[in-house]
């Protein structure tokens, strides 16, 4: 027998035992590890990739749904009695929001091309010193649009409040939408969803900042939202109320100009 063949002959409570007796647990336990980890790996890969699969299918169904109904060429967009501009603030901390910007832009120059008669300006107001649709109406009478075609409507909190409550209260079933053209897709979806078959949609220029990337990806997350909205979970706007007219026959009630517009 050799010398390492030979048994170990050290007393169980000596350090060479216990040392390897610690050698030993350890490969048990970096062993068990290592097929955990295995097992949970894969696992997590079909986690990932189904969720992956989820959110391109959820992102290409409202993509799809929105097909050829949106124009960023002026001269092919369908005329319209009404367009509806979808809100967001207008600053950005002591920063101008682009995305502000260029939605009342497009607004504005779709009205002087005569592609729609109306506009509607939706967006939030829910508190104090907050007010989306005003100042969407300020900046378009900047822009040269009458006060007394523009209809302010001020719950709109969220896209899916500001696209059905433009069909049950103020009417429209074929109007024109005004965003970006990530917005306008799924605001076509959710058109689709409720009511509004003809309803189309006029692009903003993209900002021009890295910001856009990001909204992007929320983007992903609000698609998938406005399906489960429309599609599972029948969500409605937090308010209705009574119907509105539009047209010359019954101004908006607040068609005098904005107090301070063209002063800003």
């Amino acid at each position: 027998m050799s010398q390492d063949d030979s048994p170990d002959d050290s007393p169980p409570g000596s350090a060479p035992a216990f040392l390897d007796r610690v050698r030993r647990q350890a490969l048990v336990e970096t062993a068990y590890l290592w097929s955990f980890f295995k097992r949970w790996s894969f696992r997590g890969f079909v986690i990932v990739l189904h969720a992956v699969l989820i959110l391109g299918g959820l992102y290409a169904l409202v993509w799809w749904t929105a097909w050829g109904a949106c124009f960023s060429n002026i001269d092919r967009v369908p005329v319209r009695l009404v367009g509806l501009v979808l809100g967001c603030v207008k600053k950005v901390g002591s920063y101008d929001n682009e995305y502000f910007k260029t939605r009342v832009d497009a607004a504005a120059k779709l009205f002087h091309a005569g592609k729609v008669r109306y506009l509607i300006v939706t967006g939030d107001n829910s508190h104090d010193g907050y007010d989306e649709p005003t100042d969407l109406k300020a900046a378009l009478i900047e822009k040269g649009v009458p006060a007394d075609r523009i209809y302010c409507d001020y719950a709109g909190f969220r896209t899916l409040d500001s696209v059905v409550r433009a069909n049950k209260v103020f009417g429209q079933d074929d109007c024109t939408i005004i965003s970006q053209r990530f917005h306008n897709e799924r605001a076509l979806y959710l058109a689709r969803r409720h009511g509004m078959p003809d309803a189309v949609a006029f692009d903003a220029r993209d900002p021009v900042s890295g910001s856009i990337y990001r909204m992007y990806l929320r983007e992903v997350l609000a698609r998938c939202q406005a399906v489960f909205d429309a599609e599972f979970l029948h969500t409605k706007p937090r308010f209705l109320g009574k119907r509105i007219s539009i047209g010359p026959k019954d101004p908006p009630v607040d068609a005098q100009p904005v107090s301070g517009a063209g002063s800003q």
